[in-house]
Parts: C-alpha cells; sequence; structure tokens
C-alpha cells in the first residue's frame, strides 16, 4: 500500500511539473506570437475597433512588355507591347487583414469586345502587420496594340495598332517580412485594419517564384515591319522562372487627421532559368555560367487613404516589374493594378463595446 501511495505521489507530483511547464510553454509561444505578430506601438497605430468590413472598388488593371534586340546592324531596335487598360468594378467583405469579394470586368458586364479572348485574371494580396503575402495568376486575352518602337527604319507610324501575335501567361508568388512592425503599419495603407497615426517606415525583405510563358509571332506585325525584324527578335516563345531575394524600404506619412500616404520600393536579385523556343539559353557547363542568367526585379506601392476607423476612402497602385537579359535580347515586362475604394467598418469589437458602454 505504502509503495502504491509512494508512486501515486510521485506520478501526481510528476504530472504536476509537466503541466506546469506546458502551461509555460503555451505561455511562452503566446507572448513569442503575440509580440512577433501582433504587437503594435500604440503612439504609432491605432488598432481596428471592428471586426468586420465592406469595401465596393473600381480597378484599372495593366502591363506593358518591352523588348530589345542588342546586335542589330541598325542599332538596338526595339518594340512594345501591351494591352487595352481593363477596368472592373468589385465589392469585398472584409475580416481584419483578409479581403475576400469579387471583380468583374465592366466591359464584359456591358457585352463590349465579345470577338475578343478574353483575359483570366487571379489576384491575392494579403497585408498582415509582420508579413505580407501576394499571389497571382494572368492569362492575357487578345487586345494587345503596339505601344512604341525604334530602329525599324519604316515611314509609316504604326503606335497603337492591333497585334495579334502576342500572349503571355504569368503566374508566382511574392512574400515579404516587415522589420519595424510595432510602429509601421502596412495594413493601414492597404487593408485599413488598422489606422497610422505618427509617421514612420521600416526596411522590408522578401523572395518570389515567378513563372512567366511569352508566345510571339512576329509575321503577324504590319507588313511594312516584317522584312526589317532583328533576328533576335524572331523568337516564337520566351518561358523562364524566376526566383530572387528582395530588400527594400516602405515609408508611411501622415500629412493630415486621418490621412496617410505610403511609398515602398522593393528591388529584387533575380535568378532566371529561361528557354527560348524550348532551348535554354545557357547549357554551358562552366561552373560560372549561373551568373549569366542573374538579373533585377522591382515591386512598387503606392496608397494614399483617408480612414476616421468607421468609414475609409482611397487608392492604391501596385507594380511588378521584371528584367531578362542574355547577349542578343533584353526584356522588361510589367503588370500592375491600380484600385479606388471606398467603405466602412462595422460590429464593434467586444472590448471597445464594453468601454463605450461604461461611458
Amino acid at each position: 500500500m505504502k509503495t502504491t501511495a509512494y508512486c501515486l505521489c510521485l506520478f501526481c507530483l510528476l504530472s504536476g511539473l509537466s503541466a506546469a511547464a506546458q502551461t509555460s510553454q503555451k505561455r511562452t509561444f503566446g507572448q513569442w506570437f503575440q509580440k512577433t505578430f501582433t504587437e503594435i506601438d500604440t503612439t504609432y497605430i491605432d488598432e481596428n475597433k471592428y471586426n468586420l468590413a465592406f469595401m465596393l472598388e473600381q480597378s484599372f488593371w495593366g502591363e506593358n512588355y518591352h523588348f530589345t534586340a542588342k546586335t542589330g546592324s541598325k542599332g538596338k531596335q526595339s518594340i512594345s507591347f501591351a494591352p487595352d487598360i481593363t477596368p472592373k468594378i468589385g465589392f469585398y467583405f472584409g475580416w481584419r487583414w483578409i479581403f475576400l469579394g469579387m471583380a468583374f470586368n465592366t466591359s464584359d458586364l456591358f457585352g463590349k469586345n465579345k470577338e475578343e479572348a478574353s483575359k483570366k485574371e487571379f489576384v491575392v494580396n494579403l497585408y498582415s502587420s509582420r508579413f505580407g503575402v501576394d499571389l497571382y495568376y494572368r492569362k492575357t486575352g487578345s487586345d494587345f496594340h503596339i505601344s512604341s518602337y525604334s530602329n525599324f527604319n519604316i515611314p509609316e507610324d504604326y503606335i497603337g495598332q492591333k497585334f495579334q501575335g502576342f500572349k503571355s501567361v504569368i503566374k508566382g508568388v511574392n512574400t515579404y517580412w516587415i522589420f519595424n512592425n510595432r510602429k509601421f503599419s502596412y495594413p493601414a495603407a492597404y487593408s485599413q485594419s488598422t489606422n497610422q497615426r505618427v509617421s514612420c517606415g521600416s526596411f522590408m525583405a522578401g523572395m518570389s517564384y515567378t513563372y512567366h510563358d511569352i508566345q510571339f509571332d512576329y509575321t503577324k506585325l504590319p507588313q511594312a515591319m516584317i522584312p526589317n525584324v532583328d533576328a533576335s527578335l524572331k523568337f516564337e516563345d520566351l518561358e523562364y522562372r524566376d526566383i530572387s531575394l528582395s530588400f527594400g524600404y516602405g515609408y508611411n506619412w501622415v500629412f493630415a487627421k486621418n490621412c496617410l500616404f505610403n511609398l515602398s520600393l522593393m528591388p529584387a536579385i533575380a535568378y532566371k532559368k529561361t528557354k527560348i523556343n524550348g532551348v535554354p539559353t545557357h547549357s554551358s557547363t562552366n561552373w560560372s555560367s549561373w551568373m549569366d542568367d542573374i538579373n533585377f526585379d522591382l515591386v512598387t506601392r503606392a496608397g494614399l487613404t483617408w480612414n476616421n476607423s468607421k468609414y475609409f476612402v482611397g487608392a492604391t497602385l501596385l507594380i511588378n516589374t521584371y528584367g531578362y537579359s542574355n547577349d542578343k535580347l533584353t526584356m522588361y515586362d510589367s503588370f500592375g493594378s491600380l484600385r479606388i475604394y471606398a467603405g466602412f467598418n462595422f460590429w464593434k469589437k467586444r472590448q471597445y463595446r464594453d468601454t463605450s458602454t461604461r461611458k
């Protein structure tokens, strides 16, 4: 009996110590998580007092592709293509820093451009206090036109003419980490889930992966241009995978009560593995040949908002720019969106409801 009692007491003691250790561990993890991901300095940032939000948005989506032949006999020959700007209208419901909703192409809603192949776009932007994620998928339609060109030695002006020989697919993920999240709020500028009260900035670092597939049929250019096209521009398919590391800076400027302007730039150094017409551009076994695939990218964000905690209105601009270069060809492609929005927050959080009730 005594032995059993001693064993039972010892078991209870060890169980108590284990439970205490687990509780301490949970508290430690909870404290670390709160400090790392949610803690803010209330001198600089006000937490959103509401659980949910509703927003209406008018957006404009665009992209541009610029190609330059480096070795042309007539100098550096270049040509650019861009589709028509795509206007969209949408509505969104938000929970804290997550917005979900739908956006519709206004041309499709009103029955315009039915003869053209439709675009496909899927974009998710997540802005939290410590980190952010961009997911995107874009497939172009058939509404491209020639936006610029040089060194073709032709008398006529073909800028603005439609071009049916261009298609592109882009998909990828971009992540970034905000170092000074206690005083600098990205959500204040881009998801209206907090309010920046004092101007502040932060360094940021990130990484991304992007896949590009560009198809180009130069024989569909205007007849006067075709004989002058440099050999470097006569590719049919350019495919590359882009892995990049970025480092940049963002700044929130509180220029008036409830008014905020944000600008952030994140240059990136990128490794691009490329195929032109299915053939790798660098097949050399030289150990240093990988350096030929190093290029540079850039992510630019700008936001302007007025937010009094209950109601908000503003605009945001997001542009992704990618660069590619080899010994014969240079390419820059960019895509982005301009969003104009207005909305309101509702369903006040319990702690703020209780406080207002006591007052």
